[in-house]
């Protein structure tokens, strides 16, 4: 399975702590793992629809997932009170 994390999603990436972004790294590899990987994470509505929510403590990961190809697109990476602006 294909990932790809857009800049400014590193960028977020990098300004986290330690062990916060270990622990969202972790799950990233767990669901690029799964043969489906929309059975772990939360489908998004309203003007979200098409985008995946995987909850990782306090944090969110944002992502678009290509089922054709099976590419998981990180979009955003934040802490739940901010992750859903700019989307």
């Amino acid at each position: 399975m294909g990932r790809l994390i857009l800049p400014s999603a590193v960028k977020e990436f990098k300004k986290l702590d330690k062990t916060t972004s270990a622990r969202i790294l972790s799950c990233l590899k767990e669901v690029a793992k799964l043969n489906d990987p929309t059975m772990r994470g939360k489908g998004l509505t309203g003007n979200l629809t098409g985008y995946w929510r995987y909850r990782i403590g306090d944090y969110r990961v944002i992502t678009q997932i290509q089922n054709g190809e099976m590419i998981i697109t990180v979009i955003k990476i934040n802490h739940r009170s901010k992750v859903y602006e700019k989307v």
